[in-house]
């Protein structure tokens, strides 16, 4: 592959070749990433991302976009049929410009809005300080009960009561629980705010019923389109036809230029991938995957937060291991095995050097593991992290994470 390439830079060849070379003979564990299908690839690097198409189908201000316009509205009339929803947004680069979008469209700088907090399983788009979200509206946070590590909705009532916010953020980037949207709306209602759910981590579950859908409960969902999704990184907003010209208005001229209609084109392919009825068994196996993986992991002596998964995700805390999740992330690395450190809720370590880390089987599933693959995966993390100092045992875990790679090809063509 990258033969075209190879001629004229070497230099960027060796590193798309090391790439995909990591990827084939790595357990990629983290929960949000996944691998497309080689059907979205090649729509990825299509001609589309020739063509300048700033504004919407039928409403271009260049010439030219004829099957621009097909292409986009099979991402959009796709994305309504996944999700159920009354209108579709499908140009959004990614999920942080997803969620800018919906602030903007239904608020003004300096509103109150309420979210989940960074430190127990939000995302930084949902009011961390550092990030715009933080410094264009005034949020305020709700996060999970100390004792259960789960939503407490009574909790997050009286916050809302308190705090009057114009606008409820549900959703989360490590939360490994279901999420009631219901009770959401019925805060929501008793404040008189819009609620938005950004459900970029369990889409993929969302749209084949394996989680409770945040419709009818929502103003506006936003989600990227890849993790549990399994398409092109980028983004969709869907929401009530009475928000649709807001929301178009916000994505563009409000945030942003030209689409990216390569990627747009690449969002339909996946879409029509996941109204099938194979991605519902994906789905599935992506479930009793991680299930798998959290009951090997807890059978050795792991804590895994809120005692478990209903999700894609598992979220470790390694307080009681005496090692830092930044640690397990690097020994995992050495041993082919890719999660991400993170934070646990009540974390007393720094974000940089967390207590925990999160894993997930998105990827791994998509490659075709099953169970008896996790209790493998699983024996391997505990031999990392008991072993963290012995190079020579993290090298021989390598070899078998690779050789366990070889029996699960990425692609067929490499």
């Amino acid at each position: 592959m990258f033969e075209k390439i190879k001629s004229i830079d070497p230099e960027l060849h060796d590193a798309l070749a090391g790439e995909l070379n990591r990827q084939k003979n790595t357990i990629e564990l983290i929960a949000s990433e996944n691998f497309v299908s080689e059907e979205v690839l090649e729509v990825m690097g299509s001609i589309l991302t020739n063509k300048y198409s700033e504004g919407y189908p039928g409403k271009r201000y260049y010439a030219g976009n004829k099957f621009i316009d097909i292409s986009e509205n099979l991402a959009i009339k796709r994305a309504k049929k996944l999700f159920n929803a009354e209108h579709a947004n499908v140009q959004a680069h990614s999920g942080s410009q997803a969620n800018l979008a919906a602030y903007m469209a239904l608020l003004d700088p300096g509103d109150k809005i309420l979210g989940m907090s960074l430190s127990h399983g939000g995302h930084l788009t949902h009011g961390h300080k550092i990030n715009f979200s933080g410094k264009l509206f005034n949020f305020v946070h709700y996060g999970v009960d100390k004792k259960t590590e789960q939503l407490d909705y009574e909790e997050i009532k009286k916050i809302a009561l308190k705090e009057k916010p114009k606008m409820i953020v549900c959703g989360a980037s490590a939360y490994p629980r279901t999420i009631d949207f219901r009770k959401f709306k019925e805060i929501a209602d008793e404040v008189g705010s819009y609620l938005v759910a950004d459900v970029a981590h369990i889409a993929g579950l969302i749209v084949t019923g394996l989680h409770p859908s945040p419709f009818p409960y929502t103003d506006v969902v936003t989600t990227t389109t890849h993790k549990t999704l399994r398409g092109p990184r980028g983004a969709v907003i869907l929401c009530k036809k009475e928000h649709a010209e807001k929301i178009d208005k916000a994505v563009f001229p409000g945030m942003q230029g030209g689409p990216m209609e390569h990627t747009i084109a690449a969002k339909a392919a996946a879409f029509k991938e996941a109204l099938d009825s194979k991605f519902k068994e994906y789905q599935k196996q992506v479930i009793e995957n991680t299930k798998a993986l959290s009951y090997s992991l807890k059978s050795k002596g792991f804590r895994l937060v809120s005692g478990g998964t209903d999700n894609h995700l598992i979220l470790l805390d390694l307080s009681k291991k005496g090692i830092s999740g930044k640690q397990a992330e690097i020994a995992l690395e050495n041993a082919n095995i890719t999660v991400n450190k993170n934070m646990i809720p009540f974390d007393k370590r720094s974000p940089l050097d967390p207590s925990g880390i999160r894993i997930g089987t998105p990827a791994v599933t998509t490659r075709g593991f099953k169970e008896d693959e996790m209790e493998v995966i699983a024996d391997a993390i505990d031999k990392s992290i008991k072993n963290i100092n012995d190079k020579e045992e993290i090298e021989s875990i390598k070899k078998d994470m690779i050789k366990l790679c070889e029996g699960f090809p990425l692609y067929q063509r490499c």
